[in-house]
């Protein structure tokens, strides 16, 4: 059984969230990381999710004395693992949101796909542009919070 120190409980995903939003906030509000989310194709936003996959776990499993295998998991994935993940995207994308980051660097797009969602239109090509950004950002997110899981 893991020791009591070491099982996932709320204060770790608290941890996680000021780690994640600590590092996310200068690359929410960077216009460069908007401008290579405009360039990056399909198969480059999956490279970046692979990217933060990898250093999630490896921050989390690899550099740290946990063991994946006594953690609590959901259909096989530690929950410490799938917050972290979690937290480092919702962080971003939230920080954008907030902030206005896609009205204030996409605003010269225009897609044809509007859809409503609760009242408001969404442009498809802004939202593909914003979880392509999103994805950038997480790449740094993930390292602050893994980083504030791991030491707290």
């Amino acid at each position: 059984m893991v020791g009591v120190r070491r099982r996932f409980a709320l204060a770790d995903t608290a941890q996680q969230v000021v780690g994640g939003f600590l590092l996310a906030g200068p690359f929410v509000v960077t216009e460069e990381v908007w401008v290579l989310a405009r360039s990056m194709s399909f198969a480059q936003a999956l490279l970046t999710l692979c990217i933060v996959l990898a250093v999630g776990y490896g921050a989390l499993y690899k550099a740290d004395d946990r063991d994946p295998d006594r953690e609590r998991e959901v259909g096989g994935i530690p929950v410490r693992f799938i917050s972290l993940i979690s937290v480092s995207y919702l962080s971003v994308f939230i920080l954008a949101l907030a902030f206005d980051a896609p009205g204030t660097f996409l605003s010269d797009v225009s897609g044809q796909s509007l859809v409503t969602v609760l009242g408001y239109e969404v442009d498809l090509a802004v939202l593909r542009i914003t979880l392509k950004a999103t994805s950038v950002g997480a790449v740094f997110s993930v390292i602050g919070a893994a980083t504030a899981d791991s030491l707290f």
